[in-house]
C-alpha cells in the first residue's frame, strides 16, 4: 500500500475545515515549501483557534510532507473549489483567506469563521506560506493572473501632488536650474578627448556663474544672497545633468569659495568673494596629501611665518606630501586654499588654511609651484584633477585665513580657541557643506537611474502565462524586488536630505545633529547610489550597457561619491564616535566613561517589545504599523550602541590603548552608524508622511515608507532573530508583506519616478529604442 493511500479523503463531515481548502491546494500545487517548512507549518496548526484536536489532526495529515496527496485527490479538491458559487470573485480572490471564507459562505455556513480573531489566524497561516495569495487564489479558479496584457502597459497617474510634496523648498530656484540644464552649454555631448571635455565643462560653469548661481550662498554685499540652503538646492538640481559640471561647480564655488567665506574674515571676503563667484578667479581646495588621505591632522605641508618679512612660507617637505587629486589644479585654477601646519617661532599651531597663487592668468605655474596633471580617471573626466608641490613659496601674512587663528603685526599667534585639536575640528565643521551637498547629489543621481530603469521595465515585455501573451518586466517579482525597495529608499533619502539642508541653513537647530547627520547621510546616500545604479543598469539588460542610455556616465561619475568629502567607512566611524560621545564638540579621543553615563540616561525600549506576542505577531495591521517600524530600528540602534560601548570599555579595562580598542571593534562601529542612518531616514520619511496632504498620494507615500522600513528589517533579519526581537515565522511574514507591497506599488512605479520632475536633458527614453 502506498503512503498516499494511507491519507484519508478530505472529510465531508468536517465543514469547519472548508476554509483551509485553498491553503492545502496552494501547498501541493505550487510546491513552495520544503519538508522542514511543511513540518513547521503543521506545528503552527496547533495554535489555530476554534479547531478541535481531531480537526487539527486531519489538517496536519493533509500537510504531512511524508504523505503527499495523490494527483486525483488534488483534482477532486480543485474541482470542488472551482464549482463553488463564490459570488463576487474579485473579492474571493484577494487572498487565500478570502477564498477560504468565500467557500465557507457558499456552503451556507456561519459561526466561528466570521469572527475577527479566527480570521486573523487564517491570515497568519497565509503569510507563513510566503506566497502571493491573490495570484494563488486566481490560479485555483482557473482565472488569469492580475497582471496586464502585453498591450496595456502601466498607467501614468497624476504625479503633481507627489511632486508638490517633494518640491517643498526653493521651488522657483530649482525650476530655473532645470531650465538651464536644457541649454546647449549644459546639455552637450562630452568630448572623447578629456582636455577638450574640460573646456566644455569650464564654459558650462562660466554660464552658471554668469547666471549668479555660484554666489547664492555668499553674503549680499559680495554679490550673493546669503542663502546656504539655496546653494545646496542649486547643487542638488545640477546633479540631474553632467556630473563633471556639477563637481567643477562644487569645487569652485563650494569648496574654494566656501573656504574663503567660512575660514576667512572681512578682508578676504572683500578681496576675493565676488571674483570667485563670477569665475574671474578660478581656484582649488588643496587639503588631501598623497600619504595621508583622510588623516588631515597629520598633513605634512608647512606654512611657516617669517618674522623678518611678515610672510608665510609654504613648503612641501617630501614628495609624498604633495597635494593630490585636487580639482581645478591641472588646468584652470589660479589660487588655492592650502591646508598646512602653521608654525610661528618654532611652535606648531596645527592645521590652518592659507591662500597661495598656483598659476597666472596665462596658465603658467607660479614660481616655486610644481603641478602634475592626474590625467584620465574612471569618471568625471571633465574635471582637471592635479597634484601640487610647493618649494618655499612666499605669500603675505594676510593670506592666512584667520577666522580661528591669526598672526598679528608683531608676529604673535592668537586664537580664541586654546586647543589645537579643538581648533582643528571647529575649522572642519564650517566646511560641512561638502557632505550635505554630496548627500543631495547622490540622491539626485539615483533618481535619474531609477527613472530610466522603471520606465524601461514598465514597457519592455517578455514571456507570459501562455504563448504569445507577454508581460512587462515590472510584472516580475524579482524585478519589483530589485527596483521598488530602492525607489522607496530614495524617497526616504530625499526627505532626509531636505531635512539635513534645513539643519545646514539654520531652519532647524542642532550643530552636533548637523555634523552627525551630514556624515551619516553622505555615506549612506552615496553607498545607496552606487548600488542602485548597478541594479538599474542590470534591470535594463543589454540596453543598459549602451552609452546613450546614460548608465555608463552615471556609474563612472558617481563611483567617487563614496570617497568625496571623506571615505564612507571613515565617515561611518565618525558617526559612531559622535553617538558614543553624545555629539560632543571635541571629536578626538573619546571619553568612554562619559559616553556610558549618557547611554544609561537614554530611554530603553519597552520590555513589552520583546514579549512573546510582539515577537510572533504576523498580521498585516502590525507589520504595516509605523510604530512597529520605529520600534524595531530604534531598538537595533540602542542595543548596538550599548554593546559597542561595553566592548570598548572592556578593552580599556584590560589596559588596551584606545586606538587598538576602537580598531578591534571597527565592524561594530560601522554597523552602528549604518543603523543610525537608516533610523534617521525612517524618522524623516514618517515625518513627511504625516505632513503630506491626505488622500491617495498620502497612502502611496505611507506604503513606500513601510516598504523602506520592512526591507531594512528584512536585510538585517539575522541580527533581529539573534537578538530575540522576532522569530522565524515573523521573518517569513515580513518577506511576504514586502512581496505584497512590491506587487501593489508596481502599478504606481512610473508615477513615482515622474514625480521626481527631472529635466528632459536627463531623461533618455530607453524604451523607445
Amino acid at each position: 500500500m502506498s503512503k498516499a493511500s494511507e491519507r484519508p479523503v478530505w472529510p465531508e463531515d468536517r465543514p469547519q475545515l472548508t476554509p483551509f481548502l485553498p491553503f492545502v491546494l496552494s501547498i501541493w500545487i505550487d510546491g513552495v515549501l520544503d519538508a522542514d517548512e511543511l513540518a513547521a507549518l503543521r506545528t503552527s496548526v496547533d495554535i489555530l483557534g476554534r479547531l478541535s484536536e481531531s480537526d487539527r489532526t486531519v489538517l496536519k495529515q493533509w500537510m504531512d510532507p511524508a504523505v503527499p496527496p495523490a494527483p486525483v485527490d488534488l483534482g477532486v479538491l480543485r474541482n470542488r473549489v472551482r464549482d463553488a458559487s463564490l459570488g463576487d470573485r474579485d473579492v474571493a480572490t484577494r487572498s487565500l483567506t478570502a477564498l477560504g471564507l468565500a467557500l465557507w459562505a457558499s456552503e451556507g455556513r456561519g459561526g466561528p469563521w466570521d469572527e475577527g480573531d479566527v480570521v486573523a489566524s487564517l491570515h497568519d497561516l497565509e503569510r507563513s506560506l510566503s506566497v502571493l495569495g491573490s495570484e494563488a487564489a486566481r490560479r485555483m479558479l482557473g482565472l488569469p493572473s492580475g497582471g496586464r496584457a502585453a498591450t496595456s502597459g502601466r498607467p501614468i497617474g497624476d504625479s503633481s501632488v507627489l511632486r508638490s510634496v517633494l518640491e517643498d523648498d526653493h521651488e522657483l530656484l530649482r525650476q530655473r536650474v532645470r531650465a538651464l540644464l536644457g541649454r546647449p552649454e549644459l546639455s552637450f555631448t562630452p568630448a572623447v578627448d578629456h582636455v577638450e571635455y574640460r573646456e566644455q565643462v569650464l564654459e558650462a560653469v562660466r554660464l552658471l556663474a554668469d547666471e549668479g548661481l555660484g554666489r547664492i550662498g555668499y553674503p549680499p554685499e559680495y554679490g550673493g544672497q546669503g542663502d546656504a540652503g539655496g546653494a545646496v538646492a542649486v547643487f542638488e538640481t545640477l546633479a540631474f545633468g553632467d556630473l563633471s559640471v556639477l563637481v567643477k561647480f562644487g569645487v569652485q564655488f563650494g569648496l574654494f569659495g566656501g573656504s574663503v567665506h567660512q575660514l576667512g574674515t572681512a578682508r578676504h571676503h572683500e578681496k576675493y568673494l565676488e571674483r570667485i563667484g563670477s569665475l574671474e578667479l578660478p581656484g582649488c581646495y588643496a587639503m588631501t596629501e598623497t600619504l595621508h588621505g583622510s588623516d588631515v591632522r597629520s598633513l605634512q605641508t608647512t606654512a611657516e611665518y617669517d618674522r623678518m618679512t611678515s610672510e608665510i612660507v609654504i613648503n612641501t617637505p617630501e614628495e609624498g606630501a604633495g597635494k593630490d587629486y585636487i580639482g581645478n589644479a591641472a588646468a584652470h585654477g589660479q589660487l588655492a586654499t592650502v591646508f598646512a601646519r602653521l608654525i610661528v617661532d618654532g611652535d606648531d599651531h596645527g592645521i590652518h588654511a592659507v591662500l597661495v597663487p598656483i598659476r597666472g592668468p596665462e596658465g603658467t605655474p607660479s614660481p616655486g609651484v610644481r603641478i602634475v596633471d592626474r590625467g584620465r580617471k574612471v569618471g568625471l573626466n571633465g574635471v582637471d584633477n592635479g597634484r601640487i608641490w610647493f618649494d618655499h613659496v612666499r605669500v603675505p601674512a594676510e593670506n592666512l585665513l584667520d577666522r580661528f587663528g591669526s598672526v598679528d603685526e608683531s608676529g604673535r599667534y592668537h586664537s580664541s580657541i586654546p586647543s589645537a585639536g579643538r581648533r582643528f575640528f571647529t575649522m572642519l565643521r564650517t566646511l560641512v557643506a561638502g557632505r550635505v551637498s554630496i548627500a543631495a547629489a547622490s540622491v539626485s543621481a539615483t533618481k535619474v537611474g531609477l527613472r530610466i530603469a522603471v520606465k524601461h521595465v514598465a514597457t519592455r515585455r517578455q514571456f507570459g502565462p501562455s504563448p504569445g501573451v507577454e508581460r512587462p518586466l515590472l510584472d516580475y517579482l524579482l524585478v519589483q524586488r530589485e527596483l521598488l525597495p530602492r525607489l522607496a529608499t530614495t524617497y526616504g533619502l530625499h526627505f532626509s536630505s531636505r531635512r539635513l539642508q534645513a539643519y545646514f541653513s539654520g531652519k532647524e537647530r542642532g550643530e552636533g545633529e548637523l555634523e552627525v547627520r551630514a556624515a551619516a547621510l553622505k555615506a549612506y546616500a552615496s553607498d545607496h547610489c552606487v548600488a542602485s545604479l548597478q541594479a538599474c543598469r542590470e534591470a535594463c539588460g543589454g540596453l543598459g550597457y549602451i552609452e546613450e542610455t546614460g548608465f555608463a556616465a552615471l556609474k563612472d561619475d558617481t563611483d567617487v561619491f563614496t570617497t568625496f568629502e571623506g571615505a564612507n567607512n571613515v565617515l561611518y566611524q565618525l558617526v559612531a564616535r559622535g553617538l558614543l560621545s553624545r555629539f560632543k564638540d571635541e571629536m578626538g579621543d573619546l571619553d568612554l566613561w562619559g559616553a556610558l553615563k549618557y547611554l544609561g540616561e537614554r530611554a530603553e525600549t519597552s520590555l513589552t517589545e520583546l514579549n512573546p506576542v510582539a515577537t510572533r505577531r504576523t498580521d498585516v495591521e502590525h507589520l504595516m504599523n509605523p510604530d512597529f517600524h520605529r520600534s524595531a530600528l530604534a531598538y537595533r540602534e540602542e542595543r548596538l550602541l550599548r554593546t559597542l560601548a561595553g566592548r570598548i570599555r572592556a578593552r580599556l579595562r584590560d589596559e588596551m590603548n584606545s586606538f587598538d580598542a576602537v580598531n578591534e571593534v571597527q565592524d561594530h562601529l560601522v554597523t552602528l552608524a549604518r543603523s543610525h542612518a537608516e533610523w534617521v531616514v525612517l524618522e524623516d520619511f514618517q515625518r513627511a508622511c504625516t505632513t503630506a496632504p491626505t488622500g491617495e498620494s498620502s497612502q502611496v507615500l505611507g506604503d513606500l515608507c513601510a516598504l523602506y522600513a520592512l526591507t531594512r528589517i528584512e536585510a538585517d533579519r539575522g541580527w533581529f532573530m539573534e537578538a530575540g526581537y522576532f522569530e522565524p515565522n515573523k521573518s517569513r511574514a515580513i518577506r511576504a508583506q514586502i512581496n505584497e507591497l512590491c506587487h501593489e506599488l508596481s502599478d504606481r512605479a512610473v508615477e513615482l519616478v515622474e514625480a521626481f520632475h527631472l529635466p528632459d536633458s536627463s531623461n533618455p527614453e530607453p524604451d523607445k529604442h
